[in-house]
């Protein structure tokens, strides 16, 4: 089934994530479908933070996919595929310059847009199943300084109907999808040229420490790849780096 079909829309949820778990072990959805909340109570992003939405004005969704031969060792390219697709939908409705900061945050310029979150099942070496959390400020009017964040309506000053967003998500993730699944690897340097802070010096934290480095790009195993002022280059997961709060 192609992605969005079908879309299961909720008015309330805790988190689109745990429903779109707790129905795929129930086989109860297939690859392709989306579970959609008008609200979502409990959403959470990138190591454990909450994820906050306006309810109705934003987009909190879940894809459900089903990779047919993707390595668990590289399952960071479901991560790539998705920021691709909100990159594409976002950069269609803001004038700014449209980034990925790793590994799934996407921004417009320098302010949070739109967050990932991925739980895939892995049976044995290859990713079984897979549930893309996305959520997008659509028509978010104002955010606390501390969250760095916009909306597609902060920055193009339009409002955008938050179905619209999603069937173009749908499409675009389609499309990601399909390329991928059928050979084509350009994803990777599609994402590549989409980092934040590429080739600049950043403020990090490694392993708890504040350190200065520069992102060169990020490896097969979702690792970012990142020169130290002394020359030394090295690739780092979460559990390591992290940019440093700004």
């Amino acid at each position: 089934m192609p992605i969005g079909d079908p879309i299961i829309r909720f008015a309330t949820l805790e988190s689109t994530n745990k429903t779109a778990a707790e129905l795929l072990k129930l086989s109860k959805v297939q690859h392709g479908a989306v579970i959609l909340a008008h609200e979502q109570t409990n959403g959470r992003g990138q190591r454990g933070r909450s994820w906050q939405a306006v309810p109705g004005a934003d987009l909190t969704v879940s894809l459900v996919l089903k990779p047919t031969r993707l390595r668990a060792e590289d399952q960071f390219m479901l991560g790539k595929l998705a920021a691709l697709a909100v990159a594409e939908v976002v950069q269609e409705r803001v004038p700014g310059a449209v980034r990925v900061k790793w590994p799934n945050d996407v921004l417009v310029e320098r302010r949070k847009v739109a967050g990932i979150l991925i739980k895939n099942e892995v049976v044995g070496e290859l990713v079984q199943s897979s549930i893309v959390g996305v959520g997008i400020n659509v028509n978010s009017r104002a955010f606390p300084e501390e969250l760095v964040a916009t909306s597609l309506w902060l920055d193009s000053g339009r409002e955008a109907d938050p179905s619209e967003v999603l069937i173009h998500l749908c499409a675009a993730m389609e499309r990601r999808w399909s390329a991928w699944e059928g050979g084509d690897r350009g994803a990777d340097r599609a994402y590549s040229d989409l980092l934040w802070s590429r080739g600049r010096w950043s403020a990090f934290v490694r392993d708890e420490e504040p350190i200065m480095a520069r992102p060169m790009d990020v490896d097969r195993h979702g690792r970012l790849i990142v020169e130290m002022e002394n020359g030394e280059v090295g690739a780092y997961g979460l559990d390591r780096l992290r940019f440093a709060p700004r």
